[in-house]
């Protein structure tokens, strides 16, 4: 959130006699305020005292390497966009060291004026309240502008900052913009939000890649008779082997700390090494029985949390999936409107069966409407209904609509990105008044009804390019659930994969070269795609065990026919557009960072290789 300044007055006057309006400030920066009056900060002062220099602060950059790599092109594209805005963009530590400060050479001359230099500590501890600062307490994004800074050398100065956590919500660092006060801008906060928001997908990308190496690597090691563990660098089990798997029935994501609290001891740690890029990404443990009986090692196990709701699918394993049935668990039981996002084929429409099925309304109906798919022109009357007689053509005895069907239940608007502006006003207006009036008709119609939403596309932004009314997307965007794509939870393919030949009773163990092939794949089409393709492999091999040459068949047939229906792979005869032009650049300067190696440039730019080639395909790279 944004504040406004505060006046030098009411600064002046807590300074000295510790009277502050509250009403006067934002909630955490008079908190913050009181919090440096305890700490016996001087206010007179607020110049940097801590700096880091030499081999402590190159130690302190080689214990962030890995949020330095993933957040340096970020930070290099942030610096291209604020060009000419005078500012400087910081990259902080968990403990409050600036690691990273590069901007405008002016700017950076007046930062050195008050010791604001790299290696330099920006606590509230050590310079008062200021954007780093409190958010590093605080955990949220927050705008500090001139006097509401506490200490008066950065009274000149206006910083905007975010956090950056990964998934448990642990802080890995701190995004911040800072500038001189006069060149204070309300929109930077959002562009740094966003901006750290980006940096922690790609923390989860890199996280999950890590992961799925790691199960690739202990895939012999589990197989032996020896009690053995394969963990992440947070000691958290990954991948056990098949004795400890049946004692111990919940093994996966226990802490290897618990399993020696059940009945087992640690025999010896060997760390293990990313074969890409090098860095350390988990252990092998291997483990020694104690004289504990077993049964206290089921009993233990057994008192791991999982995700109580009922899902009448695969749920797999997934940190990204298993976030999302918890944030499900907790919204079913309310009556919040909820939207879901996620890409085509991840399952939002399920999502939305399973909300309803956990919900107070599930005796009622569950009325699916896919808003892309009703001509414009009909949909006020598909939506509301209408009575007889309301237009030319209409039904004799009027029609019930989707509205009122749902009555009582839920009502699933897929795709309400496609609702155009006027129905979009005549939407608000049944959200706020909980009633329909069909067509034609003056009388209206009570609702009791659940509303959920969902859309491929980014309701913000078409909020922001004036598409989409904001009025209407706070009323849909309570409780926003994301559904991840498939190439973000690769590790429950496997689970996926199995459940659907157990549905599809097809009773074969897929080899396992398919299944490095299966997991392997982006899969841009997400579940959908993946169950096409099993279907068709239990159809060309007569539902036997399928050979792995079908798999390599079908994939290059799936790419053949995506070139060739792709209009992005059309000769470019066009001018390109600006923001063509901008996704062309970064197409370039990936390339030129990864030395023209086309998987780790997808990975910096965060998109599947497939549709990475379409992009080369496109602009004739």
């Amino acid at each position: 959130m944004t504040f406004g300044t505060v006046s030098q007055r009411v600064w002046k006057r807590f300074v000295q006699e510790g009277v502050l309006d509250a009403s006067r400030l934002n909630k955490h920066i008079s908190e913050s305020w009181y919090r440096c009056k305890k700490e016996g900060v001087n206010p007179r002062l607020g110049e940097g005292k801590q700096v880091l220099t030499g081999e402590p602060f190159n130690r302190r950059k080689k214990e962030n390497a890995l949020l330095l790599d993933i957040a340096m092109p970020y930070v290099e594209k942030m610096l291209k966009y604020i060009k000419g805005s005078h500012s400087i963009v910081l990259l902080i530590d968990p403990q409050g060291y600036v690691l990273i400060m590069k901007g405008d050479k002016e700017v950076l001359r007046l930062a050195r004026t008050i010791n604001f230099v790299e290696g330099v500590k920006w606590t509230e501890e050590e310079v008062g309240t200021n954007a780093i600062g409190t958010t590093l307490i605080v955990k949220e994004p927050i705008t500090v502008v001139g006097s509401e800074h506490y200490c008066l050398a950065s009274h000149k100065w206006t910083c905007s900052a975010a956090p950056i956590c990964d998934d448990e919500g642990i802080l890995l660092g701190v995004l911040n913009v800072s500038s001189p006060v006069q060149y204070h801008h309300p929109h930077t906060l959002g562009a740094v939000v966003s901006t750290a928001y980006a940096i922690e997908q790609e923390w989860r990308i890199r996280q999950q890649n890590e992961h799925l190496e790691l199960i690739k690597q202990s895939s012999d090691l589990v197989q032996t008779n020896i009690p053995v563990v394969i963990c992440n660098n947070k000691k958290q089990i990954v991948c056990a082997s098949q004795n400890v798997q049946n004692e111990v029935p919940e093994w996966s994501k226990m802490k290897v700390t618990d399993l020696k609290e059940l009945g087992y001891t640690e025999q010896s740690c060997t760390p293990l090494y990313s074969r890409h890029h090098g860095g350390q990404i988990g252990f092998c443990i291997h483990l020694t029985y104690t004289n504990q009986k077993k049964v206290l090692i089921y009993t233990k196990a057994k008192k791991q949390p999982s995700v109580s709701v009922f899902f009448p699918g695969e749920t797999g394993t997934s940190e990204s999936f298993q976030r999302t049935l918890r944030e499900i668990a907790q919204v079913a039981p309310t009556e919040a409107n909820v939207h879901i996002y996620g890409e085509s084929g991840t399952g939002k429409e399920l999502i939305a069966r399973v909300i309803h099925q956990n919900s107070a309304y599930k005796d009622g109906p569950f009325v699916a409407v896919n808003c892309g798919a009703i001509p414009r022109e009909l949909m006020e009357s598909e939506l509301f209904g209408y009575v007889e007689g309301a237009f030319t053509g209409a039904r004799r005895q009027g029609h019930q609509g989707k509205f009122e069907q749902a009555n009582h239940g839920t009502i699933f608007l897929d795709e309400i990105g496609e609702i155009p502006p006027a129905m979009q006003v005549a939407l608000l207006r049944v959200l706020q008044e909980r009633e329909v009036t069909p067509v034609g008709s003056k009388k209206a119609i009570p609702l009791n009804i659940r509303v959920i939403t969902a859309t491929h596309r980014d309701l913000r932004q078409m909020v922001q390019e004036g598409t989409f009314r904001e009025d209407l997307f706070y009323r849909l965007y309570v409780f926003p659930i994301y559904v991840p794509a498939l190439r973000e939870r690769k590790e429950d393919i496997p689970y996926l994969i199995r459940y659907y030949c157990r549905k599809n009773h097809w009773q074969v163990k897929i080899p396992d070269v398919i299944m490095e092939k299966m997991i392997d794949y982006d899969w841009p089409g997400n579940i959908r795609e993946l169950f096409n393709v099993l279907e068709q492999l239990r159809i060309l091999s007569n539902g036997n065990t399928p050979d792995p040459s079908l798999v390599e068949h079908l994939f290059v047939h799936r790419m053949d026919k995506i070139v060739s229906r792709d209009p992005s792979y059309v000769k470019q005869e066009k001018p390109l557009t600006y923001r063509e032009e901008l996704q062309r650049r970064e197409i370039i300067e990936a390339l030129e960072k990864t030395g023209g190696n086309v998987s780790l440039a997808a990975k910096l730019l965060n998109i599947p290789r497939s549709t990475f080639y379409r992009r080369l395909k496109k602009y004739q790279l």
